[in-house]
């Protein structure tokens, strides 16, 4: 096995052991990086960076000072800000920005010793479920249909993180979640991501798509790395005010693998129309593995989920207006060339239909209408009512004694690039079918690879869990693994 290909688990014990050095494994994932330009997964490789913070990382290991993500490379998805480093949030209107400042995740992962090999692809804004609009082009899936060349989706928005880590060109990488963006893509590319309860994970540092729903996560390898990367990641943070000042567990120790006599449940609003049988049969062998496991299963039901789709499709560009109207051309990024006798509001004009790409423009849209006087109530206020009632449904779920909720991470495997460009964009939101509750109610939500479908082609299974139980969470999501036993990677083609 080339080191590249490790987990993180597996690389911590191997540093540890003076087995591999952080330079020698961050030398094999930069030429796996290299081989992998095909994927278009890291669009600002940082190799100086990362060879100066594996030395480092050596240094550590080798007085004994060694966090588990000491001398670990990573790649870092383009919303996080980082020093010095170009941070654009794949869109146009950031083209040249080297933010002065760190993110609080990737200090913490910093100071934990991990290794930064550089930026990787998302959809603009966060704003897309199949890695499409973003400004660098599309992050290609490294998956690939039975008999068939044609080029998927790894999933967005964090489709360059989903691509690199199943790609083994790093051993993690961050992702952020709004309405599923790192469990959908995760469940495309075969791979772990955790979207923690909001607020586990510090914002702050990291570009704001819609405030109240945005939550940074691991995208890895496997549920122990997942534990791992989380527990270097998580914690309270002074900067951000939606942060909660709470201990960080030890969510690797969480791991036990024994959930005799925990009850999961089976939400019966999610057996929609449409959804593939290759789906539902998927969702009975995982409630099947939970059982065996020694799970109690219980049907439950979350009744205002039919209303969660056109809520969070309210909810978030409303957000997403408010947020993107700092981008002006006035301080940073893009600024568009202005003619002789234009004024101030031509230039805010200019620079944002130049900087912001379709989708970004059509949910500013969406957002800013919502928001005006006359619609404000009809539409914002009424999905704001929706959320607070989906998040009771939960509520009352887990207080009647249900300890984690099993459903379908994504209602398809990963389709082709460009096969939904002219379809309409309610279809591509339909992606999120699964993931958008979970955000709207601040839950923890994992998702886990499970099986392949007729194509070849990864599915994932998502567990929900209670809110800052991520330890608990993770280990219902670790024994799902352990009974699923899926090991297949994509076959190499790049």
């Amino acid at each position: 096995m080339n080191p590249n290909e490790l987990t993180i688990s597996a690389a911590r014990d191997a540093l540890r052991k003076r087995e591999l050095s952080a330079v020698d494994l961050t030398m094999a994932c930069m030429t796996a990086m290299d081989a992998g330009d095909g994927l278009n997964a890291f669009v600002h490789k940082t190799p100086e960076i990362a060879l100066d913070q594996a030395r480092l990382a050596d240094g550590r290991i080798a007085t004994g000072d060694a966090p588990a993500m000491c001398g670990i490379p990573l790649g870092i998805k383009d919303l996080f800000c980082t020093k010095g480093v170009l941070s654009q949030a794949g869109s146009n209107i950031l083209k040249g920005f080297k933010p002065e400042y760190e993110s609080t995740v990737t200090s913490k992962l910093f100071e934990a010793g991990a290794v930064m090999l550089g930026k990787l692809n998302m959809d603009e804004f966060a704003m897309g479920s199949s890695n499409e609009t973003s400004c660098y082009g599309n992050a290609v899936n490294p998956w690939r249909r039975d008999n068939d060349a044609a080029a998927l989706t790894p999933g967005g928005s964090s489709g360059g993180s989903a691509a690199a880590v199943a790609a083994d060109l790093c051993l993690a990488a961050t992702g952020t979640d709004t309405g599923g963006s790192i469990r959908q893509p995760a469940a495309f590319t075969g791979i772990v991501g955790i979207k923690p309860t909001y607020g586990r994970v510090s914002r702050w540092g990291v570009v704001a798509f819609a405030s109240s729903l945005d939550q940074a996560g691991p995208m890895t390898k496997s549920v122990r790395d997942a534990a791992i990367m989380l527990g270097a990641m998580a914690g309270h943070d002074a900067k951000d005010a939606t942060s909660a000042d709470l201990a960080v567990p030890d969510f690797e120790a969480a791991l036990t693998g024994d959930i005799r006599g925990k009850r999961i449940g089976i939400p019966r609003e999610y057996r929609m129309d449409g959804i593939p049988a290759e789906i539902d049969k998927l969702w009975d062998s995982g409630v099947a593995m939970m059982k065996d496991a020694g799970a109690e299963i219980v049907d439950i039901s979350l009744p205002h989920t039919k209303y969660a789709l056109p809520a969070y499709y309210v909810i978030a560009p409303a957000e997403a207006s408010s947020n993107l109207a700092r981008y002006d051309g006035v301080r940073y990024g893009h600024r568009a060339k202005l003619a002789l006798g234009d004024a101030i509001t031509d230039m805010y004009e200019k620079t944002r239909a130049e900087g912001f790409g379709a989708e970004v423009q059509r949910r500013i849209m969406v957002g800013t209408y919502v928001l005006s006087a006359g619609f404000y109530d009809a539409y914002y206020n009424r999905a704001r009512k929706v959320r607070a009632l989906i998040k009771r449904d939960f509520e009352l779920v887990f207080a009647a004694g249900i300890d984690a909720i099993l459903t379908p991470a994504t209602p398809s495997s990963a389709f082709g690039l460009g096969e939904m460009a002219n379809a309409d964009p309610i279809e591509m939101y339909l992606n999120d079918v699964f993931t958008v509750t979970v955000n709207l109610a601040g839950l923890p939500g994992i998702s886990v690879p499970v099986g392949l479908d007729h194509k070849g082609l990864p599915l994932g299974l998502q567990l929900i869990g209670r809110p800052w139980e991520e330890g608990e969470l993770l280990n219902h999501a670790y024994v799902l693994e352990r009974a699923a036993h899926f090991v297949a990677k994509a076959a190499k083609w790049w």
